[in-house]
């Protein structure tokens, strides 16, 4: 009976952190721009050694959709 119990309160834990997963909004996207050349390309993540933000974030991987209010 007591694996029972354990049992159920694992799968209880794994439904409740995978209902938190799917609330969670997605990273947003920006517009990078080169230290060196100035090129501009859209991405989640940059390093910052080479790269800056040069925009708002968007919602889209083309950075054509901007995220509401911001």
């Amino acid at each position: 009976m007591n694996n029972t119990i354990t049992a159920r309160l694992i799968a209880a834990a794994l439904l409740s952190t995978c209902c938190v997963a799917a609330l969670a909004d997605p990273a947003p996207w920006y517009r990078w721009r080169s230290k060196l050349d100035g090129k501009v390309v859209c991405a989640q993540i940059m390093s910052p050694q080479g790269w800056q933000k040069d925009s708002p974030p968007y919602q889209d991987s083309r950075c054509e959709k901007r995220v509401p209010g911001k």
